[in-house]
């Protein structure tokens, strides 16, 4: 695999990396996660004063997999026909890192599902480097399986299965990418996918971007901690124009374009990300292909800001709602 450090306009050590990012590898190929992340735990009781309830429900058990439904509890208040757009959310963490589980992705769930409003899925998929890619993605499209055959009174009574977007940030927004390049849409009446909405995508390339030299040590996200990432996630001996990471290489659009027919992608991003060339040049080659992809880039935010400031996320949240109810009425 090509080296973490080429193009940079300063190196920094492997072992800084790891610790950095707070894990420690092992000689078996695993590695230890030394940090403990808060965990916040499902709440069902409509009891409570929660403006969403959620819940967490088994997908595989072999596989540890499973999938967080967040529910508008106004939903429950009111009796109503109409039923509310589906969100099948993929967390980030650079593949390697966090859970559906973690209290910020919990947090932001929370709050997209009351601002948009939305039925939100949350899914739990297998981390590497102990499952390397493709495995995050054969998740993600399972749990699109298991959601269109659950019995599940809150997505049987309450979600819009005709009406489902894929979504995810970071490292999520380029397994949502993933899941619609792989999934067999055919297969998964009822449920229909209408776009997707990619937030600040994980995606890189053994070529450095212009963004990716400028903010090579940028502090939110050094381009040394994301190789490292990579280097945990990718198949063994995968360069980082593999496909899973390079869009651009090969047919994968192609792939997408005969899938994605009818469909909207959204892409957002802000310009202190080293990632954002690489999000821009996803978009621009998705509109190339012929799918409508709407852009929303902006100026003064850093990677994962989205995530962790709630202001950020609040006016996110507005360009989603935009994008999702003015899809639903086409």
């Amino acid at each position: 695999m090509s080296g973490a450090g080429e193009g940079q306009a300063k190196d920094i050590s492997t072992v800084d990396n790891y610790q950095r990012l707070q894990i420690a590898p092992n000689p078996d190929g695993t590695i230890t996660r030394l940090a403990k992340f808060p965990e916040s735990p499902p709440t069902s009781d409509p009891k409570l004063p929660t403006p969403v309830l959620s819940k967490d429900i088994p997908i595989n058990e072999s596989k540890n997999t499973w999938v967080r439904i967040y529910l508008p509890r106004h939903e429950l208040d009111h009796s109503s026909s109409s039923k509310l757009p589906l969100v099948v959310f993929y967390h980030g963490g650079g593949f390697i890192l966090l859970s559906a589980a973690s209290t910020i992705f919990h947090d932001y769930c929370v709050g997209f599902a009351t601002d948009v409003p939305v039925i939100i899925a949350s899914v739990e998929y297998r981390l590497a480097p102990e499952h390397r890619l493709p495995a995050a993605y054969e998740d993600a499209t399972e749990a699109l399986h298991w959601i269109k055959t659950t019995p599940d009174d809150w997505l049987r009574d309450h979600a819009d299965l005709s009406n489902t977007f894929l979504m995810g940030i970071s490292a999520g927004g380029n397994i949502a990418y993933h899941a619609a390049l792989h999934a067999d849409v055919d297969r998964l009446h009822p449920l229909k996918i209408h776009g997707l909405i990619l937030q600040q995508p994980f995606f890189s390339g053994t070529q450095r971007s212009g963004s990716e030299l400028r903010l090579a040590n940028n502090p939110a996200f050094p381009l040394s901690c994301s190789d490292l990432m990579w280097d945990l996630s990718l198949p063994i001996g995968a360069s980082r124009d593999h496909e899973y990471c390079n869009p651009t290489v090969g047919d994968g659009c192609k792939k997408l374009d005969r899938t994605a027919v009818g469909w909207r992608v959204l892409v957002t991003g802000w310009d202190g990300d080293p990632l954002i060339d690489r999000q821009i040049e996803v978009a621009k080659m998705l509109e190339e292909n012929g799918v409508h992809v709407v852009c929303h880039f902006a100026e003064g935010g850093y990677h994962g800001i989205d995530i962790i400031d709630a202001s950020k996320a609040k006016a996110l949240f507005v360009v989603v709602k935009n994008f999702i109810f003015s899809q639903s009425a086409r």
